[in-house]
């Protein structure tokens, strides 16, 4: 499992503009709201996806990635390492072509069945501290 090269991530970073934050929770104190948080106040469109909230973010939520009706560039996954095969099946039906994972998330059988796919697959990384370290804002 390899991650892209940082040149890599700050394009990825600089060209995208709407993020999928699968396992969004709507609670200020979580790890994925403050970093979502953050990548909206750095311009992004943040679409929270998770069945248990209504919203995020001031933003409406979907139940699944598969609920989503418009263009994706990054999906950032805040779930546990078990649960990537399975997203990483539900993002190849999308549009999206990065798959990003959140630190201490990786799963060797998600990132070669997305790499398959024709995805650029980052695991184990915030998004965020990628974010700050390439574009440096």
């Amino acid at each position: 499992m390899q991650n892209p090269s940082k040149e890599e991530m700050k394009n990825i970073l600089e060209t995208s503009k709407t993020i999928a934050v699968v396992g969004l929770s709507d609670n200020p104190s979580r790890t994925s709201y403050q970093i979502s948080k953050a990548m909206q106040e750095a311009g992004y469109n943040i679409i929270p996806v998770n069945p248990t909230i209504q919203e995020s973010l001031g933003v409406k939520a979907v139940a699944s990635l598969s609920d989503i009706d418009e263009p994706i560039d990054i999906i950032n996954v805040f779930r546990r390492s078990e649960y990537l095969p399975a997203l990483a099946k539900e993002a190849a039906a999308t549009n999206a072509d990065v798959f990003w994972a959140q630190q201490g998330v990786a799963s060797e059988d998600a990132f070669a069945y997305l790499q398959e796919q024709g995805f650029t697959v980052i695991m184990d990384m915030c998004i965020k501290v990628a974010h700050s370290v390439t574009i440096g804002k």
